[in-house]
C-alpha cells in the first residue's frame, strides 16, 4: 500500500534552516535519515497509514510546543481526502472538560453554586428522596440514568435518527428513580453532562456553543473549534467517521445534537492550545488547578475524576487524561503535567484506540522517565501462585452457573471447561487461574481481571463475588439459582405488548418464535432472549437485561430492564 506523506513540526533555528537548505540544493541525494523516533512513532499507526482506510491525526506537545504532528489515513474515502493535523475531528467525551470549564467560569462568577440542587436551574427535574447538585455531575456521583442508553432503548439509533434536544432532555425529566443515591457512589453518566449543558445555557441566556466560544476557545485562539448543535451545519475541514460492517468500511456520522457530554468539534491544533492553557493561567488564576481537582463520595472516599478529567498514574508518572468514543470517531488527550508532555489522538474509525495508542507515543519520548512494571517476576510469582493452588472440581462446579450484577444486572457466566473455569462477561470470554482459596486472575488480558469469592454461602456454595477490572471498575455479584428449562407454554406467559413511559411511551413487542421468547421494537428486529434464572433472560444481542415482575395470582404484569448505565426501567404489560 502506498504511504501517505508525513507532516512534521520540528524546532527549526536559523542555523538547521541553513542547513537544510544547502543540502537540499547541494546534495539531494545525501539527506539525513529519517529521525528514528517519529518513525517509531508512525509504526504505531502504520496500519492506517495508507490511502485505503480511515486513520488519524497526532500531536505531541512538549513544553507548550508541538514537537511532532502527523495525519495518517483518509478523511474522506469517498473524496480521496488525506488525514492531516488540520481536520476537524468529533472528540467525543474529551469534550466533557470544555463544559466543566464553562461551568466553573459560571461559578467564578457568583452565578452558579457546587452545592446548588439542579432544581433551582431546572425546575422540570423531579424531585428525587434526596437532592442531585451541580457538583454530582460533574464528578459523576448524581446516580442518574445514561441518556444516551435510555434514547437507545426507546427506540433511537445515533446513526439514523435525530432526537432533538428537548426529547433528550424530556427522557432524562421522565426518570422516577436513579441507579443509586446521589454522591454515594461514582458511576459514568453522559446525563450529568448534558444537564450541566443545560444549566449553563439557563444561567448565562446563551447557548453552551455561543458561551464556549465567548470565553474559552476565542480567548485561546482555537478557531477550528466548536460545539455542534445543528447535525445540518457545515463544517469545513471535517473528517468522516467509518465503521466495519459486512468486510466494508461504512460511514458512521450522529445526526444527534445533544451537547456537554459530547459534540464539541476540533483539531489536534486546537486542543494543543487548550493544552497549555493548564500550564499558564489563561482562563483565570487557579482555574485549570480546580479542573484537575477530583471529587470525593459521601463517606469521604476520594475518586479520580475530576472536572472531565481523569487524574491517575502511568508507570509511576502523574497523568491527567480522557478519552471519547461516539459514532465512527475515537479521541484522547493525555497529559503527563509533570513533564509538561501531553499527546493528542483524534482517530475517524471505531476500531482504533486512541488512548491506548497515546501512552505507547507516551513510551517512546519519555521512556527515560516512565518506570517498566518488573513483567518478568509479576509473571512468575503468578505462576508460582497459580501452581500452588489446584481447586477441586467440586470447588469449580460449586462456582459454575450465572452470576448477576448487583447494581445494573449485567451477567457474569462461568463454566467448567477441562480441569479450570472459562467467564463470559460483557461480550468477553476468558479463562480464569486460581491464585488463591476462592481467587482467580485473567492472564495476559488488558481487563486485569480479578475474581474473588466472598464470604457467605449457603451448603458451601457461594452465593455472592466480585470482580475487579483494572483499578478503576469494581463489580459485585449474586449467584443465580439454577434455571431449568422452559417449555413453550411457560415462554407464552411472558409474551405480549409492554409500554414504557420513562422511555416515552417506547412499546416492546415479546413473542415466542421457534421454542424462543424474542423481543423487538421499532429501532431492533427482533432477538432472542437468552433465559439466565426464574424470570430474570439476557438479551446479548443488544445489551439488555430484563427481570419480570408478577402479581398476587402469579401472572406476569411487567418487567423492568437493564441496559448499560441505565437500571430498572419500568414496562407494564398492556
Amino acid at each position: 500500500m502506498k504511504s501517505l506523506p508525513r507532516e512534521r513540526s520540528l524546532p527549526a533555528a536559523k542555523a538547521i534552516a541553513v542547513a537544510w537548505l544547502l543540502l537540499a540544493v547541494l546534495a539531494p541525494a545525501f539527506l539525513p535519515a529519517a529521525d528514528q523516533t517519529t518513525d517509531k512513532v508512525d509504526k504505531l499507526f502504520a496500519a492506517w497509514d495508507k490511502t485505503t482506510t480511515p486513520g488519524a491525526a497526532l500531536a505531541v506537545v512538549k513544553d507548550g510546543k508541538i514537537v511532532y504532528e502527523r495525519g495518517y489515513g483518509m478523511a474522506k474515502l469517498e473524496d480521496g481526502l488525506v488525514n492531516t493535523p488540520d481536520k476537524v475531528f468529533d472528540i467525543g467525551s474529551v469534550s466533557k472538560q470544555f463544559t466543566a470549564a464553562c461551568a466553573l467560569l459560571l461559578v467564578r462568577d457568583g452565578k452558579i453554586g457546587l452545592d446548588d440542587d439542579i432544581r433551582k436551574h431546572l425546575p422540570e427535574m423531579p424531585a428525587y428522596e434526596r437532592p442531585v447538585t451541580v457538583r454530582h455531575l460533574i464528578h459523576h456521583t448524581s446516580g442518574l440514568r445514561d441518556y444516551n442508553t435510555l434514547l437507545v432503548m426507546a427506540g433511537f439509533r445515533p446513526e439514523s435518527d435525530a432526537p432533538t434536544a428537548e426529547e433528550a432532555y424530556e427522557i432524562v425529566c421522565r426518570q422516577k428513580k436513579l441507579n443509586y443515591a446521589p454522591g454515594e457512589e461514582y458511576s459514568y453518566t453522559n446525563s450529568g453532562y448534558f444537564l450541566l449543558s443545560r444549566i449553563v445555557e439557563r444561567v448565562s441566556g446563551k447557548s453552551l456553543n455561543t458561551f464556549a466560544q465567548e470565553r474559552i476557545f476565542k480567548p485561546l485562539g482555537m478557531t477550528k473549534t466548536l460545539y455542534q448543535d445543528d447535525h445540518t451545519q457545515i463544517v469545513k475541514d471535517r473528517a468522516t467517521g467509518y465503521g466495519w460492517e459486512s468486510g466494508r468500511y461504512v460511514i458512521e456520522m450522529s445526526n444527534w445534537d445533544m451537547t456537554g457530554d459530547g459534540n464539541v468539534y476540533t483539531t489536534v491544533g486546537d486542543l494543543a492550545r487548550w493544552d497549555q492553557a493548564f500550564y499558564t493561567d489563561a482562563l483565570g488564576e487557579g482555574m485549570t488547578d480546580m479542573l484537575q481537582t477530583t471529587g470525593t463520595l459521601a463517606n469521604g472516599e476520594k475518586i479520580d475524576y475530576a472536572w472531565g478529567l481523569v487524574v491517575g498514574e502511568y508507570k509511576g508518572l502523574e497523568v491527567v487524561e480522557h478519552g471519547g468514543s461516539w459514532v465512527g470517531f475515537r479521541a484522547a488527550l493525555v497529559r503527563f503535567p509533570g513533564e509538561r508532555f501531553s499527546v493528542i489522538v483524534l482517530a475517524n474509525f471505531g476500531a482504533i484506540d486512541p488512548s491506548g495508542l497515546a501512552l505507547k507515543v507516551a513510551d517512546i519520548y519519555l521512556a527515560d522517565r516512565l518506570k517498566e512494571p518488573p513483567k518478568e517476576a509479576a509473571k512468575s510469582a503468578a505462576a508460582a501462585a497459580a501452581a500452588a493452588v489446584k481447586p477441586s472440581k467440586a470447588e469449580l462446579e460449586a462456582l459454575a452457573g450465572n452470576w448477576q450484577e448487583t447494581k445494573f444486572g449485567t451477567w457474569l457466566v462461568l463454566k467448567l471447561k477441562g480441569d479450570g473455569l472459562v467467564g463470559t462477561f460483557s461480550g468477553r470470554t476468558f479463562p480464569l487461574t486460581a491464585v488463591g482459596p476462592g481467587k482467580f486472575v485473567v492472564t495476559d488480558n488488558p481487563m486485569n481481571i480479578r475474581f474473588e469469592v466472598e464470604a457467605g454461602a449457603d451448603n458451601d456454595r457461594p452465593k455472592r463475588s466480585r470482580l475487579s477490572i483494572g483499578t478503576r471498575l469494581d463489580y459485585r455479584f449474586e449467584k443465580a439459582a439454577p434455571l431449568k428449562a422452559l417449555s413453550a407454554n411457560e415462554l407464552e406467559e411472558y409474551a405480549g405488548a409492554y409500554i414504557s413511559e420513562e422511555l416515552l411511551g417506547a412499546r416492546y413487542t415479546l413473542a415466542v418464535e421457534k421454542d424462543k421468547l424474542t423481543l423487538g421494537m421499532r429501532a431492533m428486529a427482533p432477538a432472542p432472549l437468552q433465559p439466565m434464572a426464574p424470570d430474570k433472560f439476557a438479551l446479548p444481542a443488544y445489551g439488555f437485561n430484563a427481570e419480570f415482575t408478577r402479581g398476587r395470582d402469579g401472572r406476569v404484569k411487567g418487567f423492568t430492564v437493564n441496559a448499560g448505565r441505565a437500571a430498572g426501567i419500568v414496562f407494564i404489560k398492556k
